[in-house]
């Protein structure tokens, strides 16, 4: 499967962990064998199974977001605008599962794109969009979708 449906597969989010713990906002950067990972500069994760000792206890209760990308982020990775994913009179909202944790909104790209059959490798640049929108080339491939939309997978 690909790179962007599983980016978080292997993450805790940041604000879920300090709201459980009632730990200040910085504190993961003190925590020296518990990798991070920050995505458009807005969202930290830390790395599951890396939590100091003390607070290890935590992770029975956190959000599994495996599959799942901040719509900020997923918007961004698919070029396309972030109201596909907030507002529910876009065509393709539907199409989509939502998980809120901490007031942030994430969307299920990894199911999606199994359920469509849409195959990506690490590398590639994805477009999703209106059929009438999107750009063609000769090492891309095209996912027909429903509703006059589709994705390009550029290899």
């Amino acid at each position: 499967m690909s790179h962007l449906p599983n980016r978080l597969n292997s993450f805790w989010l940041w604000r879920e962990i300090s709201s459980k713990l009632g730990v200040s906002n910085p504190a993961y950067k003190y925590w020296k064998n518990t990798p991070n990972l920050k995505l458009n500069n807005k969202y930290i994760f830390l790395q599951k199974s890396t939590l100091p000792e003390k607070h290890a206890y935590v992770e029975e209760i956190l959000t599994d977001l495996s599959g799942h990308l901040p719509i900020k982020y997923a918007s961004d990775q698919l070029h396309v605008n972030e109201h596909l994913f907030s507002s529910d009179r876009m065509k393709l909202h539907k199409e989509f599962e939502y998980k809120f944790v901490e007031d942030v909104k994430f969307v299920n790209i990894k199911k999606f794109f199994r359920e469509n059959g849409i195959i990506v490798s690490k590398n590639s640049l994805i477009q999703l969009g209106k059929i009438k929108d999107l750009e063609f080339t000769p090492d891309s491939t095209f996912y027909n979708l429903k509703n006059d939309y589709g994705i390009v997978v550029y290899d």
